[in-house]
C-alpha cells in the first residue's frame, strides 16, 4: 500500500532532472514529505476510533431521582400533623369553654349564649387527637387508622350537623338581621360558623397527612420485610 502510494506521490510530482537546482529539489523533496504526512493522517483517521472531548460540565446531566424517601415523607408528615394537632386542640378548647362557661353559669347568657347541640359531640374530637400523638412515637399503625376513623366520627360529622343545625338561625340572619344568641356582642351563629369553617379545614388536612404517614410506615415496614 505505501509503495504504491509512493509511487502514485512521484508519477504526479514528476522527476527531478539532474540540472535542477538544490533549492529545487528541497522543494521537491518537501512536497513529497508533506503529501506523505497528508496521505498517512487520512489512512489513520478512517479506522480510528472515535476519542473522548473535554468539556466543560455543561453538558452534565445528573441522574434523575426519585420520589421521597419513606423516612423523609414519615418526617414531613409528622410535622404537619403535630401543628394541625396544636390547632385542633385550640379549637376545642374554645367549645369546651364555652359549655362550661354557660353550664357553671359564670357568665351571663346574654354575654356568652348556650352552645348548640352539635357542640356536644364535638367534645369527643380530643380523642382523635390524642390517639394520633400516641401513634407518633412508636409508629402505631393501629392507633393511627384507629384516630383517623375516629375524626370522622367525632370532629368532621358533628361540624356537619351543625351547619344544618345552624342553616335557619343563619338564614334569618341574613334575611332580616335577626339574632338572639351572642358571644361577647357578636352573632352566635356567625361565629360558630366562622369557627366550623377553621375547623372543617383542619380536620381535612390532618386526615390528609395521616393518610399520607400511613402510607408512609406501610412502605417503610415492607422495605424492611425486603431487606
Amino acid at each position: 500500500m505505501s509503495t504504491t502510494l509512493s509511487l502514485t506521490k512521484y508519477a504526479r510530482i514528476g522527476p527531478v532532472s539532474e540540472s535542477s537546482s538544490g533549492v529545487e529539489r528541497l522543494k521537491h523533496l518537501s512536497v513529497i514529505i508533506l503529501e506523505d504526512r497528508l496521505l498517512s493522517t487520512m489512512t489513520s483517521r478512517a479506522g480510528a476510533r472515535p476519542t473522548a472531548t473535554k468539556t466543560e460540565g455543561n453538558d452534565y446531566k445528573p441522574k434523575e431521582r426519585g420520589g421521597p424517601s419513606p423516612y423523609q415523607m414519615s418526617m414531613s408528615c409528622r410535622s404537619e400533623i403535630k401543628k394541625l394537632t396544636l390547632v385542633q386542640v385550640l379549637i376545642w378548647l374554645l367549645v369546651a369553654a364555652q359549655v362550661t362557661v354557660t353550664h357553671l353559669e359564670l357568665v351571663s347568657h346574654d354575654l356568652v349564649a348556650a352552645p348548640y347541640q352539635w357542640q356536644y359531640p364535638y367534645l369527643l374530637s380530643i380523642v382523635p387527637s390524642l390517639l394520633g400523638a400516641m401513634a407518633m412515637p412508636r409508629h402505631n399503625i393501629s392507633y393511627l387508622v384507629i384516630s383517623m376513623i375516629s375524626a370522622g366520627l367525632f370532629s368532621v360529622a358533628p361540624l356537619l350537623f351543625g351547619a344544618m343545625e345552624m342553616f335557619p338561625v343563619a338564614q334569618q340572619l341574613y334575611r332580616h338581621g335577626k339574632a338572639y344568641r351572642f358571644i361577647f356582642g357578636y352573632s352566635a351563629v356567625s361565629v360558630m360558623y366562622l369557627l366550623m369553617l377553621v375547623a372543617l379545614q383542619v380536620h381535612a388536612w390532618h386526615l390528609y397527612y395521616s393518610k399520607r404517614l400511613l402510607d408512609a410506615w406501610f412502605d417503610s415496614t415492607q422495605d424492611k420485610k425486603k431487606k
